[in-house]
């Protein structure tokens, strides 16, 4: 390898071991100088003198050179997409590389998401890959992200969408925010309005969380990947899909954990339910040091109301969310529609009819099975009795403690009598 090269590929395993946190920007450049201190002799590849030095391991460099090599910029390849000009890239993530591009023909910014090489040659990989821009295309709403185009050229696959300019809900939150009421449910009511929209068209998103929940600097909310959606209609993915677990266990529904065929949109209202918990409390509904353990709560556990972590929040939000993530699915809100008619109502200042309509339901199940519910008037006349009870006990003990000093005062003067 040439030198001017090895520079540059220095420059890219550097960027790109900061970037996955293997080292810092103090390590690199500490190497960087002991580059130039053996120019003279052999100053070596960065990453051997990382090794040398101990900042990482030589597997962790095999696997850095290979991350490298599996996300190679298109502009660098010989398979450049016809009609966008690559301009840098996004971000990457365990299925796909995103970068921002131009489309030449508008003269528009894009982002264009391609499938890494180590998924090329796996025929269902490219196959979920085409299918998550077919689907996309489907929508057209506002607050979703818009797909362009999908396509091949030269062994590249790729998937141009709308750029979004701004953040994700997870960058937030990842920094420890906690949303006030007004705001988090700004933010939710956009989102399920893109839900709502998507059911319509027979499709559940089932990946609905923070990291695919984007906001633009106009403040517009987008939803975004739609890499595990499904159309309701897909009886034969169903099947294949049963028995297996599709989500991200901080959000995910617990009929998605169990991999059940009638998955519908109601799975996608229960991890909306899971976002808008983590935005106003500041932390996952049930966390644990493991996913499984984590999976095992959302399927086991009793969900804390918000309000409990939040002393600040109205007990409306957490009828809500105690509505949008109720174990079994026909707790929850039968539709997105329902569930934003509680939402706009809260967000009013008004209470939300339809989840105290699902807790008065409850009750009356409850009564139905022959549990006892007392009335108010019930418990008051209970809490009563007690009172008195314990007055009653308190009065018979003052009388024996009186009737003992009594006949202490006159044994003591009978003898004094003598």
């Amino acid at each position: 390898m040439a030198n001017s090269e090895t520079t540059g590929f220095d420059t890219i395993f550097g960027r790109v071991a900061i970037e996955q946190k293997l080292c810092t920007e103090d390590e690199i450049k500490n190497c960087s100088e002991e580059q130039k201190k053996r120019a003279g002799t052999d100053p070596g590849a960065l990453e051997q003198v990382l090794i040398e030095k101990r900042f990482i391991t030589h597997n962790q460099a095999i696997r850095l050179k290979q991350y490298i090599k599996d996300t190679k910029d298109p502009k660098d390849s010989s398979g450049q997409i016809p009609g966008y000009k690559v301009l840098g890239k996004l971000g990457s993530g365990a299925m796909a590389v995103v970068y921002k591009a131009k489309q030449l023909s508008l003269d528009r910014t894009v982002a264009i998401k391609v499938l890494p090489k180590k998924f090329v040659q796996k025929s269902d990989y490219v196959q979920r890959f085409y299918k998550e821009g077919r689907l996309a295309a489907k929508l057209n709403h506002n607050n979703i992200v818009a797909a362009y185009d999908v396509g091949e050229v030269g062994g590249l696959y790729y998937f141009v969408m709308e750029y979004v300019e701004g953040k994700t809900l997870y960058e937030d939150l990842s920094k420890g925010k906690i949303f006030n009421e007004k705001d988090a449910l700004d933010i939710i009511i956009q989102v399920g309005n893109a839900l709502e929209h998507a059911h319509e068209q027979g499709l559940i998103h089932r990946d609905v969380k923070p990291k695919n929940i984007m906001i633009n600097t106009a403040g517009v909310v987008k939803l975004a990947d739609m890499g595990l959606a499904r159309e309701t209609t897909d009886v034969k993915a169903a099947q294949h899909e049963q028995g297996k677990a599709f989500g991200t266990p901080y959000y995910i529904a617990p009929e998605q954990i169990r991999g059940e065929m009638d998955i519908d949109g109601r799975a996608d209202i229960y991890s909306l339910g899971g976002t808008l918990f983590h935005m106003v409390t500041g932390r996952v509904p049930f966390e644990a040091t493991t996913p499984s353990e984590v999976m095992r709560k959302h399927l086991k556990e009793p969900l804390t109301p918000p309000d409990h972590i939040n002393t600040t929040l109205s007990a409306g939000i957490s009828e809500v969310v105690e509505v949008m993530m109720a174990k079994d699915k026909n707790d929850r809100y039968r539709n997105m529609d329902e569930c934003l008619i509680d939402l706009l109502a809260i967000r009013e200042g008004k209470p939300p009819v339809l989840a105290r309509q699902k807790f008065n339901i409850h009750a009356l199940h409850e009564l139905q099975e022959g549990a006892a519910i007392q009335r108010p008037e019930e418990i008051f006349e209970a809490q009563l009795k007690e009172v008195v009870a314990k007055y009653k006990i308190t009065i018979v003990i003052l009388a024996a403690v009186a009737a003992v000093l009594f006949l202490g005062l006159i044994v003591a003067v009978l003898i004094a009598a003598r």
